[in-house]
C-alpha cells in the first residue's frame, strides 16, 4: 500500500525527518543535473542510514536514453551482489525501467518526492513487495517546470 507524507513505515518525527533529509540529497542531484543542462531528476541509495550511491538523470548530458537518475545512482553505488534491504530516494516516482531495476536488485523501499509522474510504476513495485512512499512535495515539480512548464 502506497503511503503519502506522514503515513510512512516509521511514523515518528525522526523517520519523517530522515526521509526528508535523504530526499534533500536527491534534490541536490536534480539541481546539479539542471545546472548541467539536463533533466532535473535526482536519486540517492541509502543503506543503514548512509548514502551509498548518488545519481542524476544524464540522458541529455551523455546522450544516452538509459541513464535515468535511479540507474545512475545504482551504477555509482558499485555493487555486484545487489541492493537488498536498501532504500532508494528519487525526486520523481521511478519510471517502469527504474522500477524494474528496483525489483531486480531487491530494493526494499522506494521514497519518491512525487507520484503523479508514474503511478503505474509505483503499483508495479508494490506488487513485488517494495514499500513505496510518496512524500508529495512540490520541489521536484517546480524543478521540472523550469524545463517543461506544461508537465504538471
Amino acid at each position: 500500500m502506497r503511503r503519502r507524507g506522514g503515513e510512512m513505515e516509521d511514523k515518528t518525527a525522526g523517520g519523517m525527518k530522515r526521509d526528508l533529509e535523504f530526499m534533500g540529497a536527491a534534490i541536490e542531484e536534480a539541481r546539479a543535473g539542471l545546472a548541467e543542462g539536463g533533466v532535473p531528476i535526482g536519486a540517492v541509495l541509502v543503506e543503514d542510514g548512509k548514502i551509498i550511491g548518488r545519481g542524476r538523470n544524464r540522458r541529455v548530458q551523455d546522450g544516452d536514453q538509459l541513464i535515468h537518475a535511479e540507474i545512475d545512482c545504482l551504477r555509482n553505488a558499485r555493487r555486484t551482489g545487489g541492493y537488498i534491504g536498501t532504500t532508494l530516494y528519487s525526486t520523481m516516482m521511478p519510471c517502469h525501467l527504474c522500477a524494474g531495476a528496483a525489483v531486480q536488485f531487491g530494493i526494499k523501499r522506494v521514497v519518491a518526492g512525487e507520484a503523479e509522474s508514474a503511478p503505474e510504476a509505483g503499483a508495479f513495485m508494490e506488487a513485488y513487495g517494495i514499500e513505496v512512499v510518496d512524500l508529495n512535495i512540490e520541489v521536484p515539480k517546480e524543478l521540472l517546470a523550469e524545463v517543461s512548464p506544461d508537465l504538471f
